[in-house]
């Protein structure tokens, strides 16, 4: 929206010469921005710079108002088509059962079809921070068990007690 609100129309145009395009695309030529100005109240359309840095500055003769609502309209539908990314988190436990793995992976499947990330940790109690290989094979294994719809995007880092790895949806 900030690149509409950024051209210069109609009167705020100081330059002495300019490049004019009529509103079909055609070139009309170079000319003086009064002479443009002219051209532009004659045909009751707007004369609007859209290329300042060009030597000289171009502009062209259209209909501001409606521009500027084609253009806000375009960005209203490009925000609808954009995909929010959420971050999942699921928590395993060093010392957690087989079927337990089941239901979390079945859980992770579910979140990667959606088009979500997935967060994996391990929360470490006690003395368990000494087992930490034996998490990073918990890791690999769940890992493995989701890799037909998610790519391993960070590896398995321990921080403070709670060793976690990020899984991302195939593309």
């Amino acid at each position: 929206m900030s690149a509409i609100t950024d051209l210069m129309i109609n009167q705020q145009i100081r330059d002495k010469e300019i490049r004019l395009i009529a509103n079909d695309g055609s070139q009309l030529g170079i000319m003086s921005a009064r002479e443009a100005q002219r051209i532009a109240d004659d045909r009751k359309l707007d004369l609007v710079k859209i290329s300042p840095g060009a030597k000289p500055p171009v502009c062209k003769l259209m209909d501001y108002s409606k521009y500027k609502f084609d253009a806000q309209k375009k960005e209203k539908e490009a925000r609808k088509k954009r995909k929010t990314v959420t971050v999942k988190e699921i928590r395993l436990s060093p010392n957690i059962d087989t079927h337990d793995v089941q239901v979390k992976v079945k859980n992770a499947l579910k979140f990667l079809k959606d088009g979500n990330k997935l967060k994996v940790s391990i929360r470490f109690r006690g003395r368990e921070l000494g087992r930490a290989d034996m998490a990073i094979g918990i890791m690999e294994d769940f890992a493995e068990q989701v890799s037909e719809y998610g790519v391993v995007d960070k590896k398995p880092k321990v921080e403070a007690r709670i060793m976690s790895m990020f899984i991302v949806p195939k593309a």
